[in-house]
C-alpha cells in the first residue's frame, strides 16, 4: 500500500497554492526576510508564536503585527519553549517559540531537549548576530548548531533571505515527519532585513503517514492468533478518538490488554462506558501506564506477555523499568520511520504511523485466542490500583474541620467527579505528578501534557497553551511547590492573554523527588532539598487571578468549584503533609 497523507481534524486545511505575482501591485512586492517568515507561518497553518522578544528579530515582530498568527509574549524562554512543545503536542501542528542570541537561546534549550526526547513537533526561532560579526565574540555570539544540533531533528541558519519561504516549510516537514521532533532555524538580524520574495511563500509539503502492507498486516494477524498472552503498549503522538476507540473496542473483543508508556496515557480511552462486551463495567482493555507510578501488575503483563506489540512507542528506558523487563518476549514495533529509541529483541519491525495502522489492523479478519483469565486479573487490578478512597463531603467554606493538610488521593477523588470528559491534565515531573497518573482517567485523545524526559517547569506553560489552543476544554494543572516556581511566572501570561486554568500547587516544602531518594539511600540525612515558600494565593492574586489557600480535604470540591467559576487563571495553594511521597501502597 502506497503511502498516504493523514491529519487529525483538529487541524486547519492547509492553504493552496499562491496566486501569480503582479510586480506592479505594491502589495506583491518583495517581502523581506523577516516578513516572509510569518507569511509562510500563517501558510502552514500557524495560529500562535510564544516568545520573548529581542533585538536580534525586530524585522519578524514586526511582521507579526498585522498578522493573524496570534503573538503570545511570555515572562521566560523556557516557559515560551514549554508553550510551544505543548501546543505541538496538542495540536499535531509544530508549535512555534522565538527567543533571542545567546541568553535566549540557553533557556529555550530546555524545551529543545524535551521535544526531542518526547518525540513533539516543535520550532524554536533563534535571533542571530550579523553575519559580519561572526566568529569575532560578539555580544552574544554562540554556535547554534554546537549547542543544538545533537538534541534536535534539524539545525538550519537562513543565510539567504530568499530562502526564507523555503527553510520554514522544510522546517515543519521535518518536525511532523516519521518520528516528531524540534527543528531549531536561526535568523541573523541584519539578513532578516534584506528583500526575500513574494509574499505568497511557498506551497506547505505534504507529510507522508506511512501504511503497513497487506502482507505485514497478515503476519502480524498470524503472530496475534499463536499468542496465549498477547499484550499491547501504545505511545506517541497524533492518536485521534477514532483511533484510540477502534482500538479499545477491537482489544477489548479479543481479551487483549492495553497499556500505555510513560506520560502517553491520552493515546487510547481509559473507559468504554457500560456495554455488553465489557466483563468489568467501564473499563474495557486498557490496564494502566509504564514507567513512574506504574502499578506492579503493569510490570507483571510485560514480563509474562509471550507477544508485545508497541504501537508508537519504542521499548525504552522509563517504559523497562530501566531496560530490566520484557526485553526478550516476541515483539512487533510499529513506528514511522526507524526504530529510533528502542532496546531489546524485534521479531518484526513496521514501519507505520501508528494511529492510521490501528485502523487496517481491527478491520482485518484476526481472531486471537487470547487467555481470558489473564486479561481479566488485568483488568481487576488496574481497577483496584485506580481507585481512590472515596471523595470527603463538603464542608461550608472555610471549616476545615481541624485538619491540618490536604490529602491529594481526596482530591483526585473529587477531581474524578468534577472534571469534564474531555479536560486537558497538565503537570512538570516530581512526586506531584504520581497522583494524577494514578488516578485521573482519560477519555479524548489530546489531554495530557506531560514531560516524558522528567523536566520541571512544564506544567503551568503547558495549562496557557493548552486553554489558548482549546479555548472550550476545562485545563487542570498539578505542580509541586518546586516545579510551580521554575516557570510560575507564566501566570502573567495566561492573565495578559485570557488563559484560564486551575493550577493546584502541592506545597510540601521539599523537592520531594530527591528527598525520597535521599531517605533510601542516606536516612536521616537530607541535604539540598529543603525550600522555603511563598504565600502561593495571594501571590497569585497579586498577578489578577485567583488564589485560595486549602488546607483541608473537605475543603477541597468547593474550592475548586469557586476558582473554576472565577473566570480566571486560578491557583488553589494546597498544603500536603511534608512526610507524604507518594499515593498509599495498593497491593494489586
Amino acid at each position: 500500500m502506497a503511502n498516504v497523507e493523514t491529519e487529525r481534524p483538529e487541524f486547519r486545511e492547509l492553504p493552496g497554492p499562491a496566486e501569480p505575482v503582479d510586480p506592479a501591485d505594491p502589495a506583491e512586492r518583495p517581502l523581506s526576510a523577516g516578513h516572509l517568515i510569518v507569511a509562510q507561518l500563517e501558510r502552514e497553518g500557524v495560529r500562535r508564536v510564544y516568545g520573548v522578544p529581542g533585538e536580534s528579530f525586530l524585522d519578524v515582530l514586526d511582521g507579526l503585527h498585522d498578522s493573524p498568527i496570534s503573538t503570545v509574549v511570555t515572562r521566560h524562554e523556557g516557559g515560551a519553549g514549554f508553550m510551544a512543545l505543548a501546543e505541538g503536542r496538542l495540536t499535531g501542528l509544530p508549535g512555534v517559540a522565538m527567543v533571542t542570541r545567546g541568553p535566549g537561546a540557553a533557556n529555550a534549550f530546555i524545551a529543545v531537549h524535551t521535544a526531542y526526547q518526547d518525540a513533539t513537533p516543535m520550532l524554536l526561532f533563534v535571533g542571530l548576530i550579523p553575519v559580519a560579526d561572526r566568529g569575532r565574540e560578539a555580544f552574544q555570539e554562540f554556535d547554534l548548531t554546537g549547542w543544538f544540533g545533537s538534541t534536535a531533528k534539524k539545525v538550519v541558519t537562513l543565510d539567504d533571505p530568499t530562502a526564507a519561504a523555503r527553510v520554514v516549510a522544510e522546517s515543519v516537514h521535518v518536525a511532523r515527519s516519521g518520528r516528531p521532533g524540534p527543528v531549531v532555524i536561526g535568523i541573523p538580524e541584519d539578513v532578516l532585513t534584506l528583500p526575500a520574495g513574494p509574499s505568497g511563500g511557498v506551497r506547505p509539503l505534504a507529510v507522508a503517514r506511512p501504511r503497513a502492507a497487506e502482507a505485514e498486516l497478515k503476519e502480524l494477524v498470524r503472530r496475534f492468533e499463536r499468542a496465549r498472552r498477547p499484550l499491547v503498549v501504545v505511545g506517541g503522538e497524533e492518536w485521534t478518538a477514532e483511533s484510540g476507540q477502534e482500538l479499545m473496542r477491537w482489544a477489548t473483543r479479543h481479551s487483549i490488554p492495553v497499556l500505555a508508556d510513560f506520560r502517553a496515557y491520552d493515546a487510547v480511552p481509559h473507559d468504554l462506558g457500560p456495554g455488553p462486551e465489557h466483563g468489568l463495567e467501564g473499563t474495557g482493555a486498557y490496564v494502566g501506564s509504564l514507567g513512574y507510578g506504574r502499578g506492579d501488575h503493569a510490570a507483571r503483563l510485560l514480563d509474562e506477555a509471550d507477544l508485545t506489540v508497541f504501537l508508537g512507542a519504542p521499548r525504552g528506558d522509563v517504559l523497562s523499568d530501566g531496560y530490566t523487563r520484557g526485553l526478550d518476549s516476541e515483539t512487533v514495533l510499529v513506528l514511522p520511520g526507524d526504530a529510533q529509541g528502542h532496546s531489546g529483541r524485534i521479531d518484526q519491525f513496521v514501519s507505520a504511523h501508528a494511529p492510521t495502522f490501528v485502523l487496517d489492523l481491527v478491520t482485518t479478519s484476526a481472531s486471537p485466542d487470547a487467555d481470558v483469565a489473564w486479561f481479566g486479573a488485568a483488568r481487576e487490578a488496574q481497577a483496584r490500583f485506580t481507585t481512590p478512597a472515596p471523595a470527603p463531603a463538603p464542608t461550608a467554606s472555610g471549616d476545615s474541620g481541624g485538619d491540618t493538610y490536604v490529602d491529594l488521593t481526596a482530591v483526585m477523588a473529587v477531581l474524578r467527579e468534577e472534571l469534564t470528559p474531555d479536560a486537558v491534565i497538565t503537570y512538570g515531573a516530581g512526586n506531584h505528578a504520581l497522583w494524577p497518573a494514578r488516578y485521573l482517567p482519560h477519555r479524548s485523545p489530546a489531554s495530557l501534557v506531560a514531560p516524558r524526559n522528567g523536566a520541571m517547569g512544564m506544567g503551568i506553560p503547558a495549562a496557557v497553551a493548552a486553554s489558548l489552543a482549546f479555548p472550550g476544554r476545562e485545563v487542570v494543572s498539578v505542580a509541586g511547590d518546586g516545579c510551580f516556581l521554575m516557570n510560575g511566572q507564566e501566570l502573567a501570561t495566561a492573565v495578559g492573554h485570557g488563559a484560564v486554568f486551575v493550577a493546584l500547587v502541592v506545597d510540601n516544602g521539599c523537592y520531594a523527588t530527591i528527598r525520597e531518594h535521599q531517605e533510601g539511600a542516606y536516612p536521616g540525612r537530607p541535604s539540598g532539598t529543603r525550600l522555603t515558600n511563598p504565600d502561593f494565593a495571594a501571590w497569585a492574586r497579586s498577578y489578577g487571578a485567583y488564589g485560595e489557600t486549602v488546607t483541608s480535604d473537605r475543603d477541597f470540591r468547593e474550592a475548586f468549584r469557586r476558582a473554576r467559576a472565577s473566570g480566571l487563571p486560578a491557583v488553589l495553594h494546597l498544603i500536603q503533609d511534608p512526610t507524604v511521597r507518594a499515593p498509599a501502597t495498593t497491593t494489586v
